[in-house]
């Protein structure tokens, strides 16, 4: 919390910095000026008349409310506005503010509840203008090397692009080597200093905010990409560019002023700041949760948003520059937040909480963001309420719904008190319907609530039994009228002016009067239902006629020119449409998937990404310049699962979730072949395609591979179906090309989660007969969950694999040999997918990996060595990622997230991967550091002691001669050593690790290695022990799936079975085995039994198991009496 305070305050800081600086030189510029004859005392002074009448025609002042006392008025919500940048100009003039009169709202809330502006002393005013003048002046005197960049002082630290070491600092601190930015708690791809020019300064600052947020200045014509401005300057290996595809559920926020065309839509847990005019994208990152609800204030200057998760944070940023200005880390963090709202001043922000039992709390975020001013606990009988909003003309009023209950609450006195009115359909003897939202009436005390059923209810001030009714405002309301305004449900209830406005489940938009009388509507817009309505920013808007104009007339009898300004609309089809009122223009801003997105796929040459989705949608986007190339709305029922390139570029394959596949040509997305083939039954989840594009294979959820051939020759019919195999019995969960070892001959293999990888032989098969060329069973336990070929940068050629039990595993691509187990990413969820970058010089360059886990993105260094350090990963879709592509030159990868409809589009950074890596030290460093307590601890003079003794072993206990000291052991004392350490392996497991150490350098020298030394153990010991250990847990699972008796409500085996299954299942033991172990375990035969000194008498081992070992066995009896674990191993895990 406090470095994302921090954060904010440095960019603050740095602005108020460089405005000062600014400041004096323009005053040299205009006393030069002067001088030179240029500007006489004259023209200064109409210079200065003129720019007073210019702000206040624009209205940029501070966004106070002046008090009813002070004005004997009611107060009035001010429309204020900055003089802003065009999104191209923001970018390249980032940082680079002058202040403006528009600043963070920071009046006091008074004992009325009105706002007044709070006066300072000339002498405070004094004070600060001579602090800023001094902080300038610093600025001008700080030492600066030969590329103009500030030195740090010993209070300062510097954050550049080109010392990336330095920056990367800062984040290697994580012990868990997921490198998230440091301005939230949560694993997210936060990057705020992003923002921040070359020669800002980081810092801190106790400065009140209010005081240091600026508005950035109009100028420049020099205009840079947003992207490169940022990947220099990043530290982080992966960096969010570019966001595809937008959040139906939450409504989008017109952000348009007189001076910039924005709009805020949310994308899974990033709300993009998007200038449709320039094509140009701000991410506000910072939430580790997908966004739930955004607000903003009257003038757009400040944006808030919230997410609804387990450490859910709520925050308010700068919309002009994108920068976090308060962070609420207590507002609601448990739970989320479900709907809020921001008074018209952006001085206050009101909150309803998720879950069942809703809090609502009112926030003055401007000067404490701990604790709520006012909170109010609500009924769960109320419903969940989804949609709150001030009364903009008294904002001690306010109003929320869910479907069932409207809830009025009045702030008064620092305390916050509601009413719900109760309303049935038998009030008024008609269906009142469903709730949607809510508004107060201009002028008057009373409310509107709009209904799914096309009715709006009309609440007042609840009338007293006798006397006159009260005027004030009250939260004391009822139901007097119920109003049927149209047959269709009303989604959005709004105003604007003096105009109600809705919106509803056809799309159209619907103007009325203060007395629900019609005088405009728009019913061509050809959109879905609308979720939101939101008008653009103008100051003194006046709705008058001009020469030129093309506004429609309104619904009354003289038609007049129906003047309203322009505003933008989304809908619960993921659309978000510009309307322009002069001319009912509508310019489609959004157009994007409104369903789940599983297929994404990058073009081998071009920089083209396709991506479809369950909503029949396929769009291909040129990710460099961010337009759309093409697109294809498929029949309804064909929701798209899987895409392939080939990889010459000229073919598309889609497979659907209804088990057809068709190949389009690239360019025009038309069929090349002339009907579908449709021989699955279920989903194609996989479809890919052979390196010469001779062959396309794909997968289904039925656990079959269907094989595709083409014909060149035939343009009729370029591809035919070639044979089809259910080769497994559980999900396939990898479906790959590859090429045979010096050759160019295609090999198709897959795996499944039966932990079989299957190899097809394509040119012995037949139509209708693929056959298999070989079948291995590659795990014992875990379950392999994606494949990949291991780059040439190995002589051997490998496959390599990720496991649940977050393991890597390289197996020579001929013998399916397992050459190297290495521990994987420990990114909370195992891998799901993995892709090589692709590389200009495939030989000689350094590669990288690019990974996926449940819901995040990361990066390795390659070759693969289970060095922690060579890896990270950060937060990409909070609701999980479900598809990972890389571009055709590595410098992006793309990932799809399923459920929320968004793909993300990441910039890599191999520099600050680099970087991240060497702080975490090179050789044996890294491994000391996955041992417990490290090269100091207990553990590893452990491992020393057994090492030695294994050499003492190998040379005979009892002998005589002269001992050996060597630094190395036998082989085959490899196994006793791991067993000493506490890690239990298999016999196949065994013979993994030695074939690893046998093998290593085989291919190089063609001898076998019959040693190992220390380090090389050290790294053995640390890849293959479970990477969190082990636990009675596990025990207790294959004590459930094998016992058939309840003893004391735990599974228990009994003696005779359990002896049984020793011999005859898994890895066989002779009875003679069982018998040494099982009484070596029960204390009689001596310590290590054969495998030491001792010898084992097999005489009267029978009676020795029927005395000791009861008849029914449990696994807590079996850890503790057997095992002899101990009763506290069920706290922690066994290493």
């Amino acid at each position: 919390m406090l470095m994302l305070r921090r954060e904010a305050n440095t960019m603050e800081n740095i602005e108020t910095v460089k405005t000062e600086a600014e400041e004096q030189e323009n005053v040299i510029e205009e006393n030069k000026e002067v001088k030179q004859g240029v500007g006489t005392p004259e023209n200064n002074v109409n210079q200065s008349n003129d720019n007073d009448e210019k702000d206040q025609e624009e209205g940029t002042h501070r966004p106070h409310s002046v008090s009813k006392e002070a004005t004997g008025e009611e107060p009035l919500a001010h429309d204020d506005t900055d003089h802003v940048l065009s999104g191209a100009e923001m970018q390249e003039h980032q940082g680079e503010v002058e202040p403006s009169g528009n600043d963070v709202p920071s009046q006091e809330k008074s004992e009325d509840g009105d706002n007044s502006v709070p006066k300072e002393s000339s002498a405070e005013n004094e004070a600060k203008k001579s602090e800023e003048r001094t902080v300038s002046t610093a600025e001008k005197e700080t030492p600066r090397d030969e590329n103009n960049t500030v030195k740090p002082t010993s209070n300062e630290m510097m954050e550049t692009a080109d010392t990336v070491p330095d920056e990367i600092e800062q984040i290697s601190r994580d012990p868990t080597g997921i490198h998230p930015p440091v301005t939230t708690p949560a694993e997210t791809g936060v990057q705020h200093s992003n923002e921040a020019t070359e020669n800002d300064i980081v810092g801190t600052t106790t400065e009140p905010i209010q005081e240091r947020v600026k508005t950035p200045d109009d100028g420049g014509d020099e205009v840079k990409c947003q992207e490169e401005e940022r990947k220099d300057s990043s530290c982080n290996a992966l960096n969010l560019s570019w966001t595809f595809g937008v959040n139906k559920n939450v409504p989008a926020l017109n952000l348009a002023t007189p001076n910039r065309k924005a709009v805020l839509y949310a994308g899974a847990n990033t709300c993009i700041l998007f200038d449709y005019v320039n094509n140009t994208q701000k991410l506000l990152q910072g939430h580790s949760n997908n966004i739930s609800c955004t607000c903003s204030s009257n003038d757009k200057r400040w944006v808030a948003t919230a997410d609804k998760g387990p450490e859910s944070m709520l925050i308010i940023w700068d919309s002009h520059t994108g920068v976090p200005v308060q962070t609420l880390f207590t507002a609601h963090s448990e739970v989320g937040v479900v709907a809020m709202a921001m008074t018209p001043d952006a001085k206050y922000l009101v909150t309803i909480s998720a879950g069942p039992h809703q809090v609502v709390d009112i926030w003055d975020w401007t000067t404490d963001g701990e604790v709520p001013v006012s909170s109010a606990e609500l009924v769960p009988a109320y419903g969940t309420q989804t949609y709150i909003t001030f009364n903009p003309e008294d904002t001690t009023q306010l109003v929320s719904n869910s479907d069932c209950q409207v809830i009025f609450y009045a702030w008064e006195n620092g305390e916050l008190k509601y009413v719900a009115p109760s309303l049935t359909d038998e009030d008024f003897n008609r269906v009142v319907g469903s709730y949607s939202q809510s508004i107060f009436r201009s002028g008057t005390t009373g409310a509107l609530t709009a209904t799914y059923v096309g009715n709006v209810v009309v609440w007042d001030n609840n009338r007293p039994i006798s006397g006159p009714p009260s005027l004030k405002p009250t939260p004391n309301k009822k139901a007097f009228k119920l109003v049927r305004l149209q047959d269709r449900g009303i989604t959005v209830l709004t105003t604007t002016d003096m105009y109600v406005v809705t919106g509803d489940v056809n799309g159209h938009v619907k103007f009325y009067d203060q007395q629900l009388r019609v005088s405009n509507w728009y019913n061509k817009f050809d959109v879905g239902p609308i979720n939101s309505i939101s008008f653009e920013h103008v100051p003194n808007f006046r709705p008058e006629e001009t020469y030129g104009n093309d506004y429609p007339p309104d619904a009354t009898i003289d038609a007049r020119m129906f003047i309203t300004k322009n505003y933008v609309i989304s809908t619960t089809m993921a659309q978000v449409a510009a309307i322009v009122a002069d001319g009912s223009k509508v310019q489609m801003i959004q157009t994007e998937h409104d369903s789940l997105v599983h297929a994404i796929v990058t073009h081998p040459t071009q920089p083209l990404i396709a991506i479809g989705s369950y909503s029949c949608l396929l769009k291909v986007w040129n990710y460099q310049t961010k337009t759309l190339v093409i697109s294809r709305q498929f029949p309804r029922g064909h929701m798209i699962r899987c895409l392939a390139f080939d990889p010459k570029g000229e073919y598309l394959g889609v497979g659907f979730t209804n088990g057809c596949v068709r190949i389009l040509d690239v360019l025009t997305l038309e069929d090349d072949i002339p009907k579908p083939f449709t021989y699955s039954s279920d989903a194609v989840i996989i479809c890919t395609f052979s390196h010469d594009s001779a062959w396309m294979a794909t997968a289904d959820a039925n656990f079959c591979v269907t094989v595709y051939k083409g014909l060149p020759a035939n343009q009729n019919e370029p591809w035919t179906y070639l044979g089809k195999h259910r080769s497994h019995y559980k999900p396939i969960r990898g479906l790959t090309f590859g090429i045979a070892l010096d050759s160019d001959i295609p090999r198709l293999l897959s795996i499944g989660e039966d932990r079989s990888l299957v190899e097809y032989d394509l040119f012995k098969s037949t139509i209708d007969d693929l056959r298999l060329m070989s079948l291995d069973r590659i795990e014992q336990t875990a379950i392999p969950q994606c494949i990949e070929w291991y780059p040439p940068i190995t002589k051997e050629q490998f496959l390599v694999t990720a496991n649940d039990q977050f393991k890597f595993k390289l197996y020579n691509s001929t013998t399916k040999m397992c050459r190297k187990t290495l521990l994987s990413p420990t990114y909370g969820s195992p891998l799901q997918k993995m892709v090589v970058l692709p590389t200009k010089d495939v030989m000689s360059s350094k590669r990288y990996i690019s990974f996926i886990t449940k819901d995040k993105i990361g990066l390795n260094i390659m070759p693969l060595d289970g060095n922690p350090h060579n890896g990270m990963a950060l937060i990409a879709h909070p609701g999980g990622v479900v598809n990972l592509v890389s571009s055709n030159d590595g410098q992006y990868v793309f990932t799809a997230g399923g459920a929320d409809a968004t793909v993300h589009m990441w910039n890599v950074n191999i520099q600050a991967l680099e970087a991240v890596a060497r702080l975490g030290g090179e050789g044996l460093t890294p491994f000391y550091g996955l041992l417990e307590g490290g090269r100091d601890g207990v553990l590893f003079r452990e491992l020393e002691n057994y090492f030695y003794y294994a050499q003492l072993r190998s040379q005979g206990i009892d002998t005589l001669d002269s001992r050996v000291v060597s630094t190395e052991i036998i082989l085959s004392e490899v196994p006793f050593v791991m067993r000493a350490m506490g890690l239990y392996p298999s016999e196949q497991e065994v013979e993994d690790m030695l074939n690893e150490v046998k093998f290593s350098e085989y291919v190089e020298t063609g001898k076998y290695v019959d040693r190992i030394d220390l380090g090389t153990f050290i790294k053995l010991y640390v890849n293959h022990r479970p990477a969190f250990g082990l636990s009675v847990d596990q025990l207790h699972k294959a004590f459930e799936v094998l016992g058939l008796e309840e003893v004391d409500g735990q599974a228990a085996i009994e003696r005779g079975d359990l002896l049984d299954i020793l011999q005859t299942r898994g890895e066989h033991m002779t009875e003679m085995e069982v018998a040494e172990y099982i009484t070596t375990l029960l204390g009689f035969n001596p310590e290590g039994g054969s495998s030491e000194l001792g010898m084992f008498n097999s005489s009267n081992s029978a009676d020795l198991i029927e005395d000791n070992l009861p008849e029914q066995i449990t696994a807590d009896m079996f850890a503790a009496e057997i095992l002899g674990f101990g009763q506290e191993v069920e706290a922690e895990p066994v290493l």
